[in-house]
């Protein structure tokens, strides 16, 4: 793992205890860094990492604090209750 990889990780995690804390706008503020780093070293966000943060206004999703999380046949559906983005994912599979 590269430092950029872990600069990526460290980030995510303090986006997290920032939301805890009720502090969203620091929250995004590590979630846009944390993707600019991806930028910058063409290595990407990891799919387990980017699918914690809104695509629309970066904030970190937590379950029932600035998420919400339904199930339907085939799909897991995020909705971001910051700013009311969706997000739909697949998952199971044949």
């Amino acid at each position: 793992m590269g430092i950029p990889a872990e600069r990526i990780e460290r980030l995510f995690a303090l986006a997290r205890e920032a939301v805890v804390d009720d502090e969203y706008d620091r929250a995004r503020e590590y979630v846009a860094r944390a993707r600019r780093i991806a930028e910058r070293n063409r290595c990407g966000v990891p799919s387990e990492l980017s699918r914690r943060a809104c695509d629309d206004c970066a904030v970190y999703l937590r379950p029932g604090k600035t998420s919400r999380v339904r199930t339907r046949p085939g799909r897991v559906v995020v909705r971001c209750l910051e700013c009311g983005a969706t997000a739909r994912y697949p998952y199971g599979g044949e």
